[in-house]
């Protein structure tokens, strides 16, 4: 370290104690957050949410850790917190909630994998109802422990003008792709195809698929690795018909897949060979 670093750091200290002795400043205790857990930002009554209550209950450790949440906490736009805690047979294994008005009713809902000790993952929906978080629909659960799912987005993928949530099914030992649609209590599956995976197991990086309207015909397209994640498979299900728009090999598989590109129909795919790969649809 050069000598000039230490003073500018000891000034920097000095403004900083000198700014927080002139304010008046309020620390609220707060559920707290999974070690690798994201807060997540809503659009509409959410301001933040994020899985709270550290527990080691279920030693899955799809996602790098035995640590999962045992609960998701939430402040709402009016400075309201409120927490939904599971029994004891269930955590949520996932790192954040993925917030979406998904019934257009101007309130956030959030989209969570939730795992119970003796049927695995299923994927929730949780909302603020009646002043309380509460499960407002699930879909069937795997039915087995130690089995998982990750979910890819949401979207109207078959352009029926009604919303789906799109997930892969174990994607660590052969992943089917399934697309559910919210009906009452329930998530009712209406499409799924068997070849995808969009998680490498024991890691904690989630993204590895998206959804993108990749060529332009206003209906939400999705981008999912192949099981062996050398491929990206970019498939549609306008008109209720599955279909494969395009394949995407790459030089290894896929570590990570950025979305900042959307505007462009471009994605920025991480490797495991350490390369960067560039994807535009034209």
């Amino acid at each position: 370290m050069k000598p000039f670093h230490l003073p500018r750091l000891a000034a920097a200290l000095i403004m900083a104690s000198t700014t927080a002795s002139a304010m008046e400043v309020e620390v609220t205790p707060l559920p707290r957050i999974l070690p690798d857990g994201i807060v997540a930002e809503g659009r509409n009554d959410i301001l933040t949410a994020w899985l709270s209550t550290p527990t080691e209950r279920y030693a899955h450790g799809a996602l790098g850790d035995t640590i999962e949440a045992a609960g998701i906490s939430v402040v709402l736009k009016d400075g309201t917190r409120l927490t939904l805690e599971l029994p004891e047979n269930a955590v949520f294994e996932d790192r954040y909630p993925r917030l979406v008005d998904l019934d257009r009713d101007g309130r956030d809902e959030m989209v969570v994998v939730k795992s119970t000790l003796s049927q695995g993952a299923a994927l929730v929906i949780i909302g603020v109802r009646e002043g309380q978080l509460q499960i407002l629909a699930q879909s069937k659960p795997i039915g087995r422990a130690n089995r998982w799912l990750n979910p890819v987005g949401v979207g109207d993928f078959d352009a029926d003008g009604q919303i789906e949530l799109a997930y892969v099914e174990t994607p660590h030992i052969g992943g089917t792709l399934r697309i559910l649609r919210w009906q009452d209590d329930q998530l009712v599956e209406v499409y799924a195809e068997y070849g995808f995976s969009n998680h490498l197991i024991g890691t904690p990086e989630m993204g590895l698929a998206t959804v993108l309207d990749t060529n332009g015909d206003g209906v939400t397209d999705l981008v999912v690795p192949n099981t062996s994640r050398r491929i990206l498979r970019v498939v549609t299900f306008k008109g209720g018909t599955f279909k494969e728009l395009a394949q995407v090999p790459l030089s290894a598989p896929v570590l990570r897949l950025m979305t900042q590109y959307k505007d462009l129909k471009a994605l920025i795919a991480v490797l495991a060979n350490g390369r960067t790969a560039g994807v535009r649809f034209k």
